[in-house]
């Protein structure tokens, strides 16, 4: 069923990246053949700006990026940003200081920076990109194990989010922080997870929705004219904004229950099948 559909927005893990975190060929076509009829694409993340904007290269279309679940909006490199809703420091270092008490670290990160009381692993998505970067193009890392509360005071309106990941079975830990964190800040928060071994973290205000809300009328277009596609509750706001809200096969059931449009998997062309059946055919 062909739509009237002038933005696309789309998550990067779990929906347009596969489990081997590549983008195949077929999503990488029907990207393309979208943006030759002149839609617009843009790229939402809970990832930082140079993450994905690594992704964003990779395809070959050129695309906005939506970063740190909506509390950044940039195009390219050089570009001024769009979106910046940076959270005050005060609020970061309470919530860093909440989540130690679970026994767990928090990261925050800035468009281009990760700030993390502990050496990045060599296996970290991040370290493992910036060894194909340029040097002007790397994600940037500060390390401060001694004194984690003065590196967040000297990045003082440059936080655009915090992420606390718990790789062990046992998550229960993980849960409680987050709810406790909601209690105390409500809606002054964004806290969602984009998987089920993490929560993260924005200024309330921040959201993909919110985000791509931004983005549309950047370009003057309404709700109607955007169709949004992901898989996790940090997708459900743009999915809900979207006139075409799109969840992936793999997707969570609260997402699924709330799309307008349940497509294949990530691991099957999920995001090139939904952008034929509602931009390219008919």
């Amino acid at each position: 069923m062909k739509k009237n559909i002038k933005l696309i927005c789309i998550d990067m893990d779990g929906t347009l990246l596969n489990s081997k975190h590549e983008v195949s060929e077929r999503n990488k076509e029907a990207l393309k053949k979208a943006k030759e009829l002149g839609v617009n694409i843009a790229i939402a993340t809970g990832r930082l700006f140079c993450s994905a904007r690594y992704y964003s290269d990779i395809i070959g279309v050129d695309t906005a990026v939506i970063a740190s679940n909506g509390a950044y909006i940039k195009t390219n490199y050089e570009d001024k940003a769009l979106l910046e809703n940076p959270m005050p420091k005060d609020v970061a270092i309470k919530i860093y200081n909440i989540v130690k008490k679970y026994g767990l670290s928090v990261n925050f990160n800035s468009w281009d920076t990760l700030i993390r009381e502990y050496p990045v692993p060599e296996t970290h998505a991040y370290y493992v990109m910036n060894k194909v970067l340029p040097e002007e193009k790397q994600v940037k890392f500060i390390i401060n194990s001694d004194n984690f509360v003065n590196a967040l005071e000297a990045f003082e309106g440059n936080i655009l989010k915090g992420i606390v990941i718990e790789e062990k079975e046992n998550k229960d830990h993980l849960w409680a922080a987050k709810k406790e964190l909601k209690s105390i800040f409500g809606d002054k928060l964004h806290i969602v997870s984009s998987g089920n071994d993490n929560f993260e973290v924005m200024i309330g205000s921040s959201s993909k929705g919110n985000a791509v809300a931004h983005l549309a009328k950047s370009l003057n277009l309404s709700p109607e004219e955007v169709m949004c596609i992901g898989d996790s509750e940090n997708d459900l706001s743009m999915i809900n904004f979207a006139g075409v809200g799109v969840a992936m096969g793999n997707g969570l059931d609260l997402l699924k229950n709330a799309a307008d449009y349940i497509t294949d998997t990530n691991n099957n062309d999920g995001v090139a099948r939904a952008i034929e059946h509602f931009v390219l055919n008919g």
